[in-house]
């Protein structure tokens, strides 16, 4: 008998080809479609009825059955409720990380192995490789897809039940299957919004569920230069938004981002992209989770992604303990280090896990 694959359909093309691509390879294949996010559903921001239409369009094509189930109070409950609580202390989390350990992960993965599945399947851009070690979760083949910075909380019992059918393609190969295939959704744009929530503006967003603290926005020389609507709603390295545009000196370098004082409410900002405010030269992350099983040896040449976006930066381990542990940045101090973000360490093309940093210090 052909082993049982549940696989999370999102209405994307990433998912739908893995499907197929499961298929192809002889595996018993169902589509599940996840519906995480009931608050305004109506709204314009808000896809999940569309793309349930697309998913299910998709699992006709490739002849799949597909069901529907709702995680919604697992999702305000693991990851929505984290995200205020964030937000609220003054940082900025990333929900996708916390998304894909507690309901891609977990909570479907436990709800695909009471329909009978031998293994979960998503369209994440990563690779697993299994050794007798262990498993390793690797880097997609495409670098410009590869999310492996957004599974490095997953445990080694999550990831040793995954299949990740894409992550050896690059999304131009993905795109001309899908044409080749006919599937509906073959030229459906990438979602790049809040996971599970959608594309939408995001302030207005917060601000239905934070309430907004005026304070002072203050240069380094300690002048007040505007009003910031609350610290919650800023993130370090911002650029856009923060309402000193018509802040003018002979430089005319753009204001960032610098720091935020809880204590004081004030917003600090600095000019400049590479200003000492944004640089820093170790940083203290909290909770560690290593997907690979253990932590990285110190002495290992290791790399770290402080953001998503960012470039690998070699990093020297230190101080690592069950709560916490210490990146090092000898070589190239890291440009806003932002409090509430991951922090995932690499050794070549395994990512080892990672924390979220907690404090920076930066060099200025």
């Amino acid at each position: 008998m052909s082993q049982k694959v549940v696989i999370g359909l999102s209405g994307g093309v990433d998912s739908a080809v893995s499907a197929w691509l499961l298929k192809e390879q002889g595996f018993d294949v169902i589509g599940l479609f996840m519906k995480n996010w009931e608050d305004d559903d109506d709204s314009e921001y808000c896809s999940s009825r569309q793309d349930f239409i697309d998913a299910t369009a998709a699992a006709d094509v490739i002849g799949i059955d597909i069901e529907a189930v709702n995680f919604a109070k697992e999702y305000k409950e693991r990851v929505f409720a984290d995200f205020l609580r964030e937000y609220s202390a003054g940082r900025t989390p990333n929900p996708d990380v916390l998304c894909n350990a507690e309901i891609k992960f977990r909570a479907f993965l436990d709800h695909a192995m009471t329909m009978g599945a031998d293994w979960i399947a998503t369209g994440h851009y990563a690779r697993v490789r299994r050794t007798e070690a262990g498993v390793q979760l690797l880097r997609g083949t495409d670098p410009n897809k590869d999310q492996s910075y957004f599974l490095h909380r997953l445990s080694q019992e999550q990831i040793s039940r995954v299949l990740f059918p894409v992550g050896g393609l690059l999304k131009t190969q993905v795109r001309a299957l899908a044409e080749r295939i006919g599937l509906p959704n073959a030229k459906k744009k990438d979602s790049t919004g809040i996971c599970f929530i959608g594309e939408r503006p995001f302030r207005e967003f917060l601000n239905r569920y934070l309430p907004t603290h005026p304070g002072p926005i203050k240069t380094p020389d300690g002048k007040v230069v505007g009003e910031h609507m609350g610290l919650s709603f800023y993130t370090l390295g911002q650029r856009k938004g923060i309402g000193v545009g018509g802040l003018k000196d002979a430089t005319g370098e753009p204001w960032f981002v610098a720091r935020k004082d809880l204590a004081t409410n004030t917003l600090w900002i600095c000019q400049g992209h590479d200003h000492p405010w944004l640089l820093a030269d170790r940083l203290r992350a909290a909770e560690p989770s290593w997907v690979a099983g253990h932590a990285p040896d110190p002495e290992a040449k290791l790399t770290v992604k402080t953001r998503y976006r960012q470039k690998d930066t070699p990093c020297r381990l230190a101080d690592v303990s069950a709560e916490n542990f210490t990146l090092l940045f000898d070589d190239e101090p890291q440009w806003a280090a932002t409090p509430g973000q991951s922090t995932v360490l690499y050794q070549g093309d395994v990512c080892l896990g990672g924390g979220f940093i907690d404090t920076s210090h930066t060099i200025g």
